[in-house]
């Protein structure tokens, strides 16, 4: 059955009808016709954000926590160029969001006219892919084709660029629309062949590793990798992005590997005659030095996306398909081998990854100054919160620490900015986690720097009724730039003194109240824990908790940008931390 209707009830119908339940966004003149059918709606919630940023986090942060399609709608021009950065993000990231924009009317596409940008050509490096829809008529099918792409293969982000002239304009509306997407057919089921020599290779394997990427997440893997993990009994490492894929108490978990990652799971990797990488991407601040990563290995490398096989590292066997549909056919070959009485013996591995796990434990030392630690701070907010507690960090040293000292246990329980590195990701990403999770505690990490970017969402919260919860790691600096200039360029501190230690600019605790939120603040050990426990009984607004911290504390370990994993430092002036004497299963 049709109706006649505007492009722009035609928008919000196809929102409806593809399940969106929450928007966030801005009005604006070119998508203003959007907004006045939006105000009808009784199935999509609006949440009204101070900066397009914002919106666009905030979708992020919805995605990552639920698995379901974020949604942020900005006018055009500045509008729509505020949405770059998490658009961006959520490229880097494989997070499915579908950004809609509002574009001035088509006579006047291309004369340069009042807010006018030519959004789908700026971000075409950075959708997965974007429409410039031209009659009231497409809009029904575009909606259901951007939800489509942004959900099935490798997650994405999609834009929609809407001109105003078409939203006003009348159609005949009739759902569901037939998708026509010509060539999108996304691989998931693997080649039997490439699983059956995978599945040979890890029966053979003496110091195999499984390396876990985000992909695993996306897939919603994680049950089928535990599986294949205790039956083979695979250490496992798990990628920043990978954070809960693997719970962290398994005795299996060796940790997360990279820059900062720890001692064990960075030489694991090194020291492996064999890499699982699943739904990983072979990033740079995972392998360091690239030409020196992991020589003894051989690769199998499962992933959704052609294009990231054999990109960074050649894989020995490359399976292209969906990871969860990989590992499923990958335990019942493996299986099959054992069977057959083909199974390595890695008791020998594993009695050296032990002693590098017993060597080498993630920890910290308290200032010397008598100032409060991050790390504790951090590990205790996980410690209170429990397993169930969903955590979003900004960028930084926080980050670092928030994935190293915080035991994550279930998958969609860590939600950072991993590939772009977004300051400012944190509050709104934490905002859209809440929506989407409304009965989850919802921590937002940020730093002092980050939180400035983007805390005017903190109004967005108070006003809507979302009440996360914030935790500001103070230290009065830009922390991790000052670390690499501590580390780099002989202590000298260029523009990272922000002002918040020494003038107390802005005062976090009067900055909360003026938003409408609790403000507390804790700067010494023994309060630590009853300023966390205060701030988890207020469940009615938000809470802005603001830890003063030492200015000093690093991040450890650390392998240098450039550098070769080799060379990982467990602290300063320690190098490497790891000598090279790979015991009683290979030779140096």
């Amino acid at each position: 059955m049709t109706q006649s209707i505007t492009g722009a009830q035609a928008l919000v119908r196809s929102l409806e009808e593809v399940g969106a339940d929450v928007v966030f966004g801005i009005p604006g003149g070119a998508i203003l016709p959007a907004y006045d059918p939006l105000y009808d709606s009784t199935k999509v919630r609006h949440i009204l954000v101070r900066h397009e940023q914002g919106a666009g986090h905030a979708a992020e942060g919805y995605a990552q926590a639920t698995g379901r399609v974020g949604v942020c709608l900005a006018t055009s021009g500045p509008g729509a160029t505020n949405l770059v950065t998490p658009i961006a993000d959520a490229y880097m990231d494989s997070v499915p969001i579908v950004a809609i924009t509002g574009q001035v009317g088509r006579p006047l596409i291309g004369t340069d006219a009042f807010q006018e940008a030519d959004i789908s050509g700026i971000t075409l490096p950075i959708t997965k892919h974007n429409f410039l829809v031209q009659s009231p008529e497409e809009i029904p099918r575009v909606i259901a084709e951007a939800f489509h792409l942004a959900s099935t293969g490798r997650p994405g982000p999609v834009l929609v660029d809407l001109p105003k002239d078409v939203l006003q304009s009348p159609m005949q509306f009739s759902w569901p629309p037939q998708i026509n997407l010509p060539g999108y057919r996304p691989v998931t089921r693997p080649h039997g062949k490439q699983v059956r020599e995978a599945a040979r290779l890890v029966a053979a394997a003496r110091r195999p590793v499984l390396y876990v990427g985000g992909g695993v997440l996306k897939a919603h893997a994680s049950a089928q990798l535990r599986e294949l993990a205790e039956m083979t009994g695979i250490p496992v490492v798990t990628t920043l992005m990978a954070r809960g894929a693997f719970p962290d108490s398994h005795r299996q978990h060796l940790g997360m590997p990279g820059m900062h990652g720890s001692v064990s799971a960075v030489t694991a990797l090194q020291k492996a005659d064999l890499l699982i990488a699943l739904g990983t991407r072979f990033d740079d601040r995972v392998t360091g030095r690239l030409d020196t990563f992991a020589p003894h290995a051989a690769v199998i490398h499962a992933d959704i996306d052609p294009a990231e096989i054999g990109k960074n590292r050649t894989a020995d066997v490359p399976i292209v398909g969906d990871v969860r549909e990989v590992l499923t056919e990958l335990i019942s070959a493996v299986r099959a081998e054992y069977s057959a009485g083909n199974r390595a013996d890695l008791a020998g591995w594993w009695r050296t990854l032990d002693q590098w796990l017993e060597t080498y434990p993630l920890g910290y030392d308290d200032p010397v100054d008598g100032t409060l630690a991050p790390q504790y701070v951090i590990q205790r907010l996980g410690e209170l919160s429990g397993p169930d507690a969903i955590f979003a960090a900004g960028v930084g040293q926080h980050q670092m620490w928030a994935a190293q000292f915080i035991k994550y246990e279930q998958p969609h329980t860590w939600l950072n900015s991993g590939g772009l590195g977004t300051m400012g990701y944190s509050v709104p990403a934490a905002m859209g986690a809440k929506v989407g999770c409304p009965d989850r505690l919802v921590w937002s990490i940020d730093g002092d720097g980050c939180f400035q970017m983007t805390n005017q969402e903190l109004a967005t919260c108070a006003i809507e009724r979302i009440p996360i919860k914030v935790a500001v790691i103070n230290n009065g600096n830009l922390g991790m730039v000052r670390q690499w200039q501590t580390l780099f360029y002989d202590e000298r501190y260029s523009q990272t003194d922000l002002g918040t230690h020494k003038h107390r600019i802005p005062d976090f605790v009067k900055l909360a109240d003026a938003y409408g939120c609790v403000g507390l603040r804790c700067e010494t050990k023994s309060d630590v824990d009853a300023t966390i426990r205060k701030a988890m009984e207020i469940d009615d607004v938000p809470v802005v908790v603001d830890f003063i911290v030492g200015k000093d504390a690093q991040v450890w370990p650390m392998v240098a940008a450039g550098a070769s994993n080799d060379e990982i430092q467990a602290a300063r002036n320690i190098r490497p931390a790891y000598e090279g004497d790979e015991g009683e299963w290979g030779q140096k």
